[in-house]
């Protein structure tokens, strides 16, 4: 199976064998080809030819720019489209035995690099849970052709592999059902992931965290019966030179606690873990590409649920390190937990840059919409840094403000800060309550509770359900500061 562009009337990438082959079969070129079969060059629309052969072509629109300007988000989103139409195709096996090639005639190493991972992430599906029979994995092997293919184009390859398979293992976590994923199947989930690695991981239980006095993580999962667990990786090569602090929001099931849900609004809410997932498998991508920086890292878990031991709104809570916060609604636990995992990193471990990625606000999500992520940050030139290597990851994010008014909502009469408020600008109130618990170093927050969860169909080289967003940026954060 092949998968080409269609742009200004023209097939795109097709190789001079198949080219002849389909010439002399059809008797007409492919341009005409594809045309009398419909293909129109729109953006991601998918014409497939006849085969030629053993060869069977799928055409995937490009658009009206000039091949050599488009850019790698758009081939990336092209060549996940191509590929999920061929797995629909039952002439896959049969023509190609299962194997699928991508050629959009494109051979910047960035470029490759794109197409490879847009084909292998548009390959994703997640396997049901049945008792039956395992579906039939359709694809045996994915190819990307590039009429140069020197170390440079290699090596981009390698590196999408690597990162397309950290994005499909955090789709894979927030895909799963919450009473399999629960905190403490899911630290043993992430030690597993990272075993072979260089990175190195401690899991603190309940035990340990009241010992602690994590105070946040022990309130959120006060009223689960599955208790929480606080994940802590370490990664340092030889000759790391910065230190990159991760915190992941790792909330396995959000009910809301006694501030409880709509049921629409908590059937989702098994993918309020997508933060940590983003973090445990953006560690293990960094590490095992190489890259010579310095990780901290740590994934706050818990299931928020109601119940007689479950924490209350007005509780006054003990955060690690000794902040008092007056608790304001049990359904805002993300910053809670956040903030015992950020206040850890911040004072003990003191990295050069923290950023954290969270499903944290609905706010954001009104703002926003469902496919673009906020970043909100204690100084715009770090906000710019990490939106300039979301843009060239291919993630979408956009810069929220923390306005001066966001700390006085903080302001409390019983401790020393409220968990936040009700009302507008939710987004901007959870981003401050997080900044107090920074301390003096560059930090970004990434609210990703739009974009983590694709509730409608796929789209580009995006499946239903967990989208696996801010791995790849987290990957490229790292990549900048490496040595």
């Amino acid at each position: 199976m092949l998968i080409a562009g269609f742009a200004a009337g023209d097939v795109i990438g097709l190789p001079d064998p198949v080219r002849t082959a389909v010439k002399k079969k059809y008797g007409s070129g492919p341009s005409e080809l594809a045309t009398s079969f419909g293909a129109t060059g729109k953006a991601l629309s998918s014409t497939v030819l006849p085969a030629a052969g053993r060869t069977t072509v799928v055409l995937v629109g490009l658009g009206d720019k000039p091949v050599a300007e488009i850019t790698d988000e758009e081939l990336r989103a092209a060549a996940g489209v191509g590929v999920r139409t061929a797995t629909g195709l039952s002439a896959l096996k049969n023509s190609t035995g299962g194997s699928v090639a991508v050629s959009f005639d494109r051979t910047e190493p960035t470029a490759v690099r794109a197409i490879a991972e847009g084909a292998l992430l548009g390959s994703y599906t997640f396997r049901p849970i049945s008792t039956g029979d395992a579906a039939e994995q359709k694809i045996a092997g994915i190819a990307v052709l590039s009429k140069s293919s020197g170390k440079a184009q290699l090596a981009a390859v390698d590196t999408a592999a690597i990162v397309a398979q950290a994005v499909v293992a955090n789709r894979d976590w927030v895909n799963q059902p919450a009473n399999l994923l629960y905190p403490e199947s899911f630290a043993d989930e992430a030690k597993a992931h990272l075993g072979r690695s260089k990175v190195t991981v401690e899991v603190l239980d309940d035990k340990a965290l009241a010992r602690g006095g994590y105070g946040g993580l022990l309130a959120v999962g006060g009223g689960s019966e599955r208790p929480p667990r606080l994940v802590r990786l370490s990664y340092a090569p030889r000759g790391a030179k910065f230190h990159l602090g991760l915190v992941g929001k790792g909330i396995t099931f959000d009910s809301g606690g006694l501030d409880i849900k709509t049921q629409a609004g908590m059937y989702t809410m098994k993918s309020d873990m997508s933060g940590a997932g983003a973090v445990f498998a953006a560690v293990k991508a960094i590490a095992d590409l190489g890259l010579k920086i310095k990780i901290t890292a740590y994934g706050a878990l818990a299931e928020n649920m109601p119940s007689g031991s479950a924490y209350r709104p007005s509780d006054v809570l003990t955060m690690y390190g000794g902040t008092t916060v007056e608790n304001v609604n049990t359904d805002a636990e993300g910053r809670l937990v956040m903030a015992d995992a950020l206040a850890r990193l911040s004072s003990e471990d003191n990295p050069d840059l923290i950023i954290d990625v969270a499903t944290l606000t609905g706010a954001c999500v009104v703002a926003l919409g469902e496919h673009t992520g906020g970043v909100l940050s204690n100084d715009d030139e770090t906000a710019t840094e990490v939106l300039a290597a979301a843009s060239d990851a291919g993630e979408r994010f956009w810069q929220l403000p923390i306005v001066e008014e966001s700390r006085g909502y903080l302001d409390s009469e019983v401790a020393d800060l409220k968990s936040g408020r009700t009302g507008s600008g939710g987004a901007l109130t959870a981003a401050a309550f997080l900044r107090e618990f920074v301390a003096d170093i560059p930090w970004a927050h990434l609210d990703i509770a739009g974009p983590s969860f694709n509730s409608g169909s796929a789209t580009g080289y995006i499946a239903p359900g967990g989208t696996g967003i801010g791995v790849r940026t987290l990957i490229e954060v790292a990549r900048r500061h490496a040595s």
